[in-house]
């Protein structure tokens, strides 16, 4: 009999306000994040009023952690104090692993119209998060794209897909957390069994529809699964959904958050504080 991963609990998002006054869904972020280890937040933003983003996220400090920043529609450019510039548009991804520090800005590049994505944080092991920043952007041509024979499309961003004859490899390979990310379309009467690694902290977001998981869940859009560490994943849907699917090797070490700054002990969180008041920080 197969051994399919029990199902830990099923919630919603809460409404949130980050940036200058942006409004997204915080669907992983506050109080408990060593249940999601390595994922520390995960906000959606989606909305076609443009009151609800226009003043998007002024320069701002990180340290500490990656975040993947994961466009549907709409059109946002970065700008960071290491002279970088890029523009995300729907369906691109940029992968940013703030380490010892970036300061960057994420603003939107339009005045109305729909702005959908993602923000994932990523958290680095402790021996990481001093290195030397880094940043990569992604086109949407770049990200590899599946077709199942069950009817399922899937979008590899990171980690490795693996169902019966496909071996697909992501845009994205990271170590020591082994992040597994892919968006996943289920047309209505489609399914996927994504082989997850033993071990690895499992999460998914149905973001649009309907999905059923483990053949006696059903969840709506709006809701957050976490699964046990051990098995396998049956996803399907009746009518359609759309589902972002995180797994990730948990680092098991001390996690401390002040805002921006994610460290392994308060005196870490401290020095940043300092660093950033001293002008020092990047």
């Amino acid at each position: 009999m197969t051994n399919l991963r029990r199902v830990l609990a099923i919630q919603p998002g809460h409404p949130a306000s980050d940036g200058a006054g942006v409004r997204l869904n915080r669907v992983i972020g506050g109080g408990g994040i060593e249940r999601f280890d390595p994922f520390l937040m995960l906000d959606e933003f989606s909305t076609d009023n443009a009151d609800d983003y226009i003043a998007g996220f002024p320069p701002h400090p990180h340290r500490g952690f990656e975040t993947i920043t994961y466009m549907l529609e709409g059109r946002m450019r970065h700008e960071d104090h290491m002279g970088n510039v890029g523009l995300l548009q729907g369906g691109d991804v940029q992968w940013m692993t703030a380490a010892r520090g970036v300061i960057h800005s994420e603003m939107p590049e339009q005045e109305q119209g729909a702005m959908r994505g993602f923000q994932l944080w990523l958290n680095l092991p402790a021996k990481d998060k001093m290195a030397d920043p880094d940043y990569h952007d992604i086109p949407a041509a770049q990200i590899p794209r599946v077709h199942t024979a069950n009817g399922a499309e899937v979008t590899v961003i990171a980690g490795l897909l693996v169902e019966d004859d496909i071996h697909q490899k992501g845009a994205v390979q990271r170590p020591h957390t082994d992040p597994q990310l892919f968006d996943i379309h289920l047309p209505a009467g489609s399914s996927l069994r994504p082989a997850l690694p033993d071990g690895h902290r499992a999460l998914f977001y149905v973001y649009e529809g309907n999905a059923q998981v483990q053949e006696s869940h059903d969840v709506t859009a709006g809701r957050l699964v976490r699964l046990d560490d051990q098995g396998e994943l049956l996803l399907a849907s009746n009518v359609g959904a759309r589902v972002l699917l995180l797994a990730g090797r948990p680092l098991n070490e001390p996690i401390v958050q002040y805002g921006p700054f994610v460290m392994n002990s308060r005196e870490e969180i401290e020095q940043a504080l300092r660093d950033v008041r001293d002008g020092t920080f990047a």
